[in-house]
């Protein structure tokens, strides 16, 4: 398991994620903080980047917030 700081930019032009630590991530998505829609496009993103499943990925802090916790299951 792994767990990364992240500072999430919604409603950006493009989909990115930058390393910007050893475990601090700045992502700038697309998706609105609407409905969890932000969330669920941070996580996608992340997957994406560890070449994990997206359920793999999930928000364990800050929900509500621009700087969350975001754990990674490693599969095994």
């Amino acid at each position: 398991m792994t767990r990364f700081t992240v500072r999430v930019h919604p409603g950006a032009r493009n989909d990115r994620l930058e390393l910007t630590g050893v475990d601090r991530l700045e992502v700038w998505t697309k998706a609105r903080a609407v409905e969890g829609r932000a969330n669920e496009a941070v996580c996608k993103l992340i997957a994406e980047w560890q070449g994990v499943p997206p359920s793999s990925v999930r928000v364990v802090q800050g929900a509500r917030s621009r700087t969350k916790i975001v754990e990674i299951m490693e599969a095994g």
